[in-house]
């Protein structure tokens, strides 16, 4: 895996990662740490990053266990150290899951799985971090059901 992170320049804290695959994603800092509040700052992305890789799990994990899955959202709450490195120091998973007749025991092991065995984000996060989470399930009519 490669990317590239350059520096808009010094008007600011603006920098423009380009990925590997082809993919370029921006992100800036705060005024009063010099950025223009323009983009993501880095620490955010990567909270999104364990956001993404986690969700990515849950859906596949009941996709593949024939869930009538139709929704995943996950909304994350994070403290930090108050001393550098401002590292992360307790994170809070919030799923809401949505499907027709979604077992919560389903929903609750592909969390977990995805958690203790699949998600890499996760897994070099839980090192500074506790990490816990909380899930609601939503019922709705039929698998073509728009998302949660």
């Amino acid at each position: 895996m490669e990317c590239r992170i350059d520096w808009g320049g010094p008007d600011g804290m603006l920098f423009v990662a380009r990925t590997g695959t082809g993919h370029i994603a921006a992100m800036d800092g705060a005024p009063e740490g010099g950025g223009n509040n323009l983009a993501p700052r880095p620490m955010e992305m990567m909270l999104i990053g364990a956001g993404g890789c986690t969700a990515y799990d849950v859906v596949l994990i009941l996709k593949r266990g024939r869930h009538a899955v139709s929704g995943c959202s996950v909304a994350l709450k994070a403290e930090r150290a108050e001393a550098d490195p401002k590292v992360f120091t307790h994170i809070h998973f919030e799923f809401t899951v949505a499907g027709r007749n979604l077992a919560q025991a389903a929903v609750e092991r592909a969390i977990h799985l995805s958690h203790e065995k699949y998600c890499s984000a996760t897994a070099m996060l839980s090192h500074t971090a506790t990490i816990d989470w909380s899930v609601k399930i939503l019922e709705t009519g039929s698998p073509q059901s728009p998302q949660a």
